[in-house]
């Protein structure tokens, strides 16, 4: 056997492996809750025979009111949050990539500001300053109770605020690479600015706005932790969270996430049709940088205006957060600022066992995540980049679907795979997958929950590193004697080695403030993740939404450590890897 055939083989064999693992754990699970839905007893599933599956439960679903309320307000959300995200980051892109003007890489660095809180603990932070007896209202002596009367605007304020970054990012990436070129041909056959952005900017960075878009409209869409924070129940997931406890006897639950699922994937698919076609081909891609131009003096106020109002209204949930969680207890009510100040919530977030304990769970588990995505995400990098196997592309897609898939699907679906052989009761591996029971065991699940959600960040981190690595390094090393196992190990791992620290940072700070998956899967509190103890808390009289807060400010300081690593060594390239 000649060590080519010997290396195709073992490709190949590895590919088979890598599908093969992803199709048990990602494409099993979603296959489970959509024969879930459409079986006639979801306990036994889809067989053979069209005896076993009805789309009667789809039906009953799609007929209630209370499910079709929920369908609206949720893709209403969707749509009104990624509206928000794009007036905020279309402009301050625009500046970011083509001006020169005072404060620009601060400013730069503060729009991560809005990712190092997640929604889900930003409304904790937003229910005491815009309550009815919250610090704007003592601020403008009104008494408007936005989380009354206005939840749905609450939601996708926290969720706008939270998820423009990403839109940011992709759209300064692309704005970046347009070749100036084409502007300035405009510009001299008398085209205005207005007419050049819209007729020539716009389409050519549709692409890169399409794939920040389509992350924060299905993220919006599926958000779980903000509506729960806000008592606002009358939106699909928390209507698919709260069946959670009838998933062992009733398809109700299933058939409602089969409906967010294909709600989500038709969303998808028309937005690729309609925004995500295929950009316009450039010739030449000049540096941005020699060509940025500096603003006058009017437009430089308006750009440092800009960018210091949305920095501050981004940072509303984090002061909220944290003077909440220096607040003595009942001491800020119907007051601008507390009237009294105290530390004794941290020492009781680590102090507390169920509090430390939560951290104690999401860190092991998030640091093993982290671990396993960091070999795979090398191994498939490794195959779509350096290889031309058949199959690659497949392998690519199935990596990336985790961002197009809501997380509450996949969550449910790792509950239904609990249910079944060989997990289920009775078979031969009952207890060591256990989402319910007397001594459930959801540790395995929640690793490879987090892992399968996290993974393409990894995998986009790596394949980056690779690209701009050249394969003649790994070459040069095996002819002089290297095996390519150690030729990979010793000369291409270092050189992508900031490319895998900032992938796993990401996979670490995102597994530990994960929400979905923790509230689905983790159901005894000796199993709770810190989201889940968060929301716990939250629901606990006297101080419990203190604790919480500072539960949340202990999860925004990890948060800005590992984002602003990660900015540091990726740079302009860290919107890359939120694309689908």
């Amino acid at each position: 056997m000649t060590p080519r055939l010997s290396r195709l083989i073992t490709q190949y064999a590895l590919l088979a492996i890598l599908l093969a693992g992803l199709g048990f754990f990602l494409l099993y699970p979603i296959w489970l809750t959509v024969a879930g839905g459409l079986a006639v007893d979801p306990a036994v599933g889809v067989g053979l025979s069209s005896d076993t599956w009805t789309f009667a439960h789809l039906a009953l679903a799609l007929s209630d009111p209370t499910i079709q309320d929920g369908l609206v307000n949720s893709f209403l959300i969707a749509v009104c949050t990624t509206a928000l995200c794009i007036v905020i980051s279309v402009p301050l892109a625009t500046f970011s990539a083509w001006y020169q003007f005072p404060g620009k890489k601060l400013f730069n660095a503060s729009i991560l500001v809005p990712l190092i809180l997640p929604p889900f603990v930003g409304a904790i932070g937003m229910r005491a300053l815009i309550g009815r007896e919250g610090a704007i209202n003592a601020l403008l002596g009104t008494e408007w109770d936005i989380l009354g009367e206005a939840k749905f605007w609450g939601v996708v304020l926290v969720e706008a605020l939270h998820l423009y970054p990403i839109i940011y990012l992709n759209a300064t990436a692309a704005l970046a690479n347009l070749d100036p070129a084409l502007n300035e041909s405009a510009e001299n056959l008398g085209c205005g600015p207005w007419r050049r952005f819209f007729r020539i900017t716009l389409p050519l960075i549709r692409p890169g706005l399409f794939a920040g878009c389509t992350i924060v409209f299905i993220w919006s869409f599926t958000e779980l932790g903000t509506p729960l924070m806000f008592d606002f129940y009358r939106v699909t997931p928390v209507q698919i969270y709260n069946g959670l406890k009838e998933v062992e006897n009733s398809a109700a639950p299933y058939a409602l996430t089969i409906i967010l699922l294909f709600f989500s994937i038709l969303f998808y698919v028309l937005g690729r049709l309609v925004f995500g076609r295929k950009g316009h081909a450039m010739y030449s891609k000049a540096a941005r940088a020699s060509d940025e131009k500096t603003l006058p003096i009017i437009p430089r106020i308006i750009a440092v205006t800009m960018f210091v109002s949305v920095t501050l209204l981004a940072l509303l949930p984090h002061i909220g957060v944290v003077l909440s969680s220096l607040s003595g207890v009942g001491s800020w009510y119907r007051t601008i600022l507390p009237t009294e100040f105290t530390a004794s919530h941290f020492s009781e977030a680590l102090g507390a066992p169920d509090a430390f304990g939560a951290i104690r769970v999401s860190l092991g588990l998030s640091v093993v995540a982290m671990l396993a995505d960091i070999v795979l995400g090398v191994l498939i990098a490794y195959i779509i980049v350096r290889t031309k196997l058949v199959g690659r592309n497949v392998l690519d897609t199935l990596v990336m679907l985790p961002l197009a898939v809501p997380g509450l699907v996949l969550a449910f679906g790792f509950v239904a795979m609990t249910l079944r052989w060989p997990f289920g009761r009775d078979d031969p591996l009952e207890g060591v997958l256990a989402v319910f029971g007397a001594d459930p065991n959801p540790f395995p699940l929640l690793i490879i929950a987090y892992g399968v959600r996290r993974l393409p960040y990894l995998v986009r981190s790596a394949a980056a590193g690779l690209e701009q690595t050249s394969g003649e390094l790994e070459e040069a090393a095996i002819n002089l004697g290297a095996s390519r196992l150690t030729a990979v190990r010793k000369v291409i791992i270092p050189l992508i080695m900031a490319n895998l620290i900032a992938g796993g940072l990401l996979v670490f700070s995102f597994s530990m403030l994960e929400v979905s998956d923790s509230m689905v899967l983790a159901q005894k509190p000796s199993h709770f993740p810190i989201t889940k103890m968060i929301f716990e808390y939250m629901n606990r009289l006297g101080d419990g939404p203190y604790i919480a807060s500072a539960m949340g400010v202990w999860g925004m300081a990890l948060l800005t450590v590992t984002l602003f690593g990660a900015s540091l060594l990726l740079g302009k390239k860290l919107g890359s890897i939120f694309r689908v």
